[in-house]
């Protein structure tokens, strides 16, 4: 299992309930990209970003069949509710929260 205990402490400050299981295994997902700055931040002004995240992670890895503005409504959420972090979103949180909105963490974590 890969290590999320770097990036807990920022996934509880927007959820209630923190499923280890399913942060490791975003962090697994995610691998070399966490070690490069630039890619371990989500952009939410970027959007090819947010397409790439809607395509490769809502899509390809959640297998979410929702259509595109329904997808793109949910990025936008939890763009607005990490507001806070400027432009310091953290990947692993941010795809955290994409899957907790749309009740994927245990599929995750299975």
């Amino acid at each position: 299992m890969a290590d999320a205990s770097a990036y807990a402490e920022n996934i509880k400050k927007y959820v209630t309930e923190y499923n280890k299981a399913a942060a490791e295994k975003i962090v697994g997902h995610l691998g070399i990209a966490l070690r490069n700055k630039d890619s371990s931040i989500v952009a939410c002004t970027d959007g090819g970003e947010l397409d790439r995240i809607r395509e490769k992670w809502c899509r390809a890895k959640l297998g979410l069949a929702h259509n595109q503005k329904e997808l793109d409504a949910a990025i936008q959420s939890v763009c607005q509710k990490m507001k806070a972090e400027g432009g310091q979103k953290s990947r692993v949180t941010f795809y955290y929260l994409i899957a907790e909105h749309f009740g994927k963490l245990a599929h995750l974590a299975g």
